[in-house]
């Protein structure tokens, strides 16, 4: 078992969440400063912070807003990003994310954070956690940038497994339709399978059956299927979530991030070009500005794992302290919103329906 060192002086109350410290490519210190930082939204946080103690001792007691507001769970190991998810598990037990998760199982912590290998938290979370009963695979959902009123899209899946037949793209259906609800209150979401084209008979025969799948279950699932969507879609307003496997959905994410990136620093290159760009770029400041946080990567930082009876966030291995304070800020709303209860109720109410509707249309068909 882990070490307990308290730093609260008894049990902490309020929004409790878990935080892997020792996960990531930076090290505790970013993810110690991102939970300082995330305290600056939502002051009334409490964190169960789990890693080599002394270390995280050291590091909390030099950002005075977490004074009080931590319990440090030692934990002797940490998850390194090349480890095998495989032999994590079975030598595993002793590490910062097995003590994150088993938080969340023992309902100390709603929702855990980890920027640690996603391969092993993925595993390790179905096997501590278990899946929604109905849900064959989770799915990573991630939170995109787009022109709706809301100002984001929900894909998934976003890299938990490669591989989805036409059930499972018909699970992530159901279970991006409940993200959507709850996460950014659209009542009823459209939907659109990702695909090579918009024509019906366009993609792989999986896609096909996924199609025709999901447009039978929207009726009974209360969301509206909008058909087949291009990857020039996933930021646009005409759909709120995107389905696709966790291959090409983890190649689009990766896209996206990787062109915000190259958008900001030719912004910047442009503006420094002259003495007269750089005046433009002082008189247009805001504009600037404002695109800049809107295109930010780290903005969006945190894949939420769905499917599980139990709320992960997986931040970016390579998270800053904005990213992680971003993460953690996604965990507090999720936390607020009781959304592990909210999607498992959705989830099994959707699937009954959608079973019943798709049961029913095979007996009579047309």
């Amino acid at each position: 078992m882990a070490d307990r060192t308290a730093l609260t002086g008894g049990p902490i109350p309020g929004t409790v969440l878990s935080i892997d410290a020792m996960g990531g490519d930076l090290g505790p210190a970013v993810v110690v400063s991102g939970m300082a930082k995330s305290l600056g939204k939502n002051p009334k946080l409490r964190f169960i912070v789990h890693g080599n103690q002394a270390e995280l001792a050291r590091l909390i007691e030099r950002k005075r807003n977490l004074t009080g507001r931590c319990d440090i769970r030692h934990a002797a190991q940490a998850v390194r990003m090349d480890e095998k998810p495989g032999l994590v598990m079975r030598h595993g037990h002793d590490t910062s994310m097995w003590s994150a998760v088993e938080s969340v199982r023992t309902n100390e912590a709603k929702v855990a954070v980890s920027c640690g290998n996603t391969g092993a938290l993925m595993l390790m979370s179905m096997l501590r956690l278990r899946r929604i009963h109905g849900v064959n695979r989770p799915a990573i959902a991630c939170l995109w940038p787009s022109r709706n009123p809301h100002g984001f899209n929900v894909m998934l899946d976003a890299g938990a497994d490669i591989r989805a037949d036409a059930k499972d793209l018909l699970q992530y259906a159901l279970m991006g339709v409940s993200y959507a609800r709850n996460g950014l209150d659209v009542s009823r979401p459209r939907v659109g399978l990702l695909n090579v084209g918009t024509e019906d008979h366009k993609g792989r025969a999986e896609l096909k059956t996924a199609h025709d799948l999901i447009e039978r279950a929207a009726p009974a699932a209360d969301f509206r299927f909008i058909g087949n969507v291009e990857g020039g879609d996933l930021p646009s307003d005409r759909v709120d979530v995107i389905v696709t496997d966790g291959f090409s959905g983890n190649v689009a994410l990766k896209t996206g991030e990787g062109t915000a990136r190259l958008i900001r620093e030719l912004l910047d290159e442009a503006f420094r070009y002259s003495p007269l760009s750089r005046i433009a770029a002082l008189l247009a400041y805001t504009s600037l500005r404002r695109l800049s946080v809107r295109i930010d990567p780290r903005r969006v930082n945190g894949g939420v794992f769905l499917g599980l009876n139990g709320t992960i966030i997986k931040s970016h291995g390579s998270s800053d302290s904005t990213g992680v304070a971003a993460a953690i800020g996604l965990a507090a709303r999720l936390a607020a919103a009781d959304f592990t209860r909210h999607v498992s109720t959705r989830i099994a109410d959707a699937e009954q329906a959608a079973a019943t509707t798709i049961h029913a249309d095979a007996e009579n068909p047309q």
